[in-house]
């Protein structure tokens, strides 16, 4: 029976089950595929209380998108002619 995930041993085997149903080829609305997400889901709930994201800071993240389209240089670089 599927229950919400309340502790580590818990998360552990939940991750262990779906790593062992990802392996599978399951077809859509079977037991095991409903199982699959229904177990994704408690997982999501699970780490999202237990470990969540803050949002970072709004400059820090344009700065890091721009060092991923190696345009940092590009943008600074004009900046300081400025």
């Amino acid at each position: 029976m599927l229950k919400p995930i309340r502790n580590k041993k818990e998360y552990r085997e939940a991750l262990d089950r779906i790593y062992k149903l990802m392996q599978k080829d399951l077809k859509v609305n079977s037991k095991e595929y409903n199982e699959l997400e229904i177990l994704s889901i408690l997982v999501d709930d699970y780490e999202s209380k237990r470990f969540p994201i803050g949002l970072p800071d709004p400059v820090e993240a344009i700065q890091f998108r721009l060092e991923q389209l190696n345009l940092d240089q590009l943008f600074f670089n004009h900046r300081s002619e400025a």
